[in-house]
């Protein structure tokens, strides 16, 4: 089993749902910020046409001819504006290489095209419109034009505009607050679950409680029968395991005095068949109470001191070799494991570097993530050969048959390691034994 790295975490709903909100948003002001000044634009136009069309039918009520045949100039039209020079308001006649304008044009003329836009006095930028009528005393038809300044138009338009872009904005703020309000609301049940799943992981409660919407209590309901369930397989492996130990360790007492009692050939004929079944009970009793404690959502444990106190008991048992073990691990330093399997894996791998160092034992740490910690115990005794790392850690392997053991220290240290998502490497020490490095869980902050 390998630790995965740390992933790179996805945003949280609440960020999800108020960027798509904002980005809804931000199409819908966008879109309405440029189609609706286009749909007033076109508004205005077609009523400053609608008027123009007025003016046009006037002014053709109005063309005539004399007795010679020429164009009696119009009288002036109802709106004073034609008659005031540059006032935005025009028209002019044009048939053959006659041309007739309005006062208001004075000494310019309506130049440009559909195409490119018409313009009038001073450039104004101008709506146009013609008509073609016929005269019975003309063999030339008399193109009428009508045409009114867009200036005021325009700058009513961008007036508008700027309102429009101004309410948009007001509007869209607005908005969004409501759906952080919302958005808020909405998931306030879950940052509640959060809070008391928290409650459970630090050992403050055993289940989830409070009352939740019926999205969120199929969740909450499950989640407890789970913790239920996990907590009733803790407690019934806790229970098996003292139970078998305290069944089979009685027999076995009474098989191992039995067999002393025979002679060499029958003993060691009957000797390993015990040792193998003292093997099997070891190991999985130790699997048993790997099975961990009804408190490891919250367990959390200081290494430090546990090594210090296995220590002085390996310092009683192993007096004569006279080894000194020097701790450098943080006071303050925590792991998320239980205290007793904190013991199992630190004490296993402290007795094998007493059995082994000649003098000095060191543990230390490395810092690896703000997760996870490793724990190094190295010893310079004569370590084990760089192809035997992995062998170690089978079950029941041994490498040396003259020093008692059962072959199971390691492997229990390793699975146990491996219960907690940790991990064991062996490797050479730098002071030329062996180095066993035990990655290990921080607790959740």
């Amino acid at each position: 089993m390998q630790i995965r790295a740390p992933q790179t975490p996805l945003p949280s709903l609440r960020s999800r749902l108020l960027i798509a909100a904002a980005v809804w948003l931000l199409g819908i002001t966008l879109a309405a910020g440029y189609l609706m000044p286009s749909f007033i634009k076109t508004y205005l136009v077609d009523q400053e046409k609608h008027q123009l069309y007025i003016y046009l039918d006037e002014l053709t009520a109005q063309i005539d001819t004399d007795s010679d045949g020429n164009v009696i100039p119009p009288k002036p039209l109802s709106n004073p504006r034609f008659q005031q020079p540059y006032s935005g308001l025009y028209w002019s006649l044009n048939v053959a290489d006659t041309e007739l304008r309005s006062r208001s044009l004075w000494d310019t003329r309506i130049s440009g095209d559909k195409e490119s836009g018409f313009v009038g006095p001073d450039k104004q930028s101008l709506i146009v419109l013609t008509r073609d009528i016929l005269l019975p005393d003309l063999d030339d038809p008399v193109t009428l034009t009508v045409a009114i300044s867009q200036e005021r138009l325009l700058k009513t338009l961008t007036q508008l505009t700027s309102g429009l872009w101004l309410i948009l904005l007001i509007m869209a703020g607005g908005i969004l607050c409501l759906i952080w309000l919302q958005v808020s609301w909405s998931l306030w049940p879950l940052r509640r679950l959060q809070k008391n799943l928290k409650q459970v992981r630090e050992g403050e409660t055993s289940e989830l409680s409070g009352t939740y919407p019926a999205e969120i209590r199929p969740v909450v309901d499950d989640l407890n029968a789970l913790l239920f369930h996990y907590q009733e397989i803790l407690e019934r492996a806790r229970n098996h395991a003292g139970n078998l130990s305290h069944a089979l360790k009685t027999p076995i007492a009474v098989l191992n005095n039995e067999v002393a009692h025979l002679n060499e050939q029958e003993q060691s004929r009957l000797q390993p068949s015990l040792q193998q079944l003292q093997q099997h009970i070891d190991y999985h009793l130790g699997r048993a109470r790997m099975a961990g404690a009804t408190n490891i959502l919250s367990a959390k444990t200081a290494p430090s001191p546990r090594v210090d106190a296995i220590s002085m008991a390996m310092d009683k048992v192993y007096a004569s070799r006279g080894v000194v073990l020097v701790n450098e691990l943080d006071s303050d330093l925590l792991v998320a494991i239980e205290k007793r399997d904190l013991d199992e894996i630190i004490g296993n791998l402290i007795e094998n570097s007493y059995k082994w160092a000649k003098s000095l034992i060191r543990v230390h740490q490395l810092e690896q993530s703000a997760d996870t910690v490793m724990v190094v115990i190295e010893d310079d005794g004569p370590g084990i050969d760089d192809g035997a790392y992995q062998n170690a850690l089978k079950r029941g392997v041994r490498l040396d048959e003259t020093t008692p053991g059962t072959g199971l220290g390691l492997n229990i240290v390793n699975e146990l390691a491996h219960s907690y998502r940790g991990e064991l490497n062996l490797s050479r020490s730098q002071l030329g034994g062996l180095k066993a490095s035990i990655t290990l869980p921080k607790p959740r902050k």
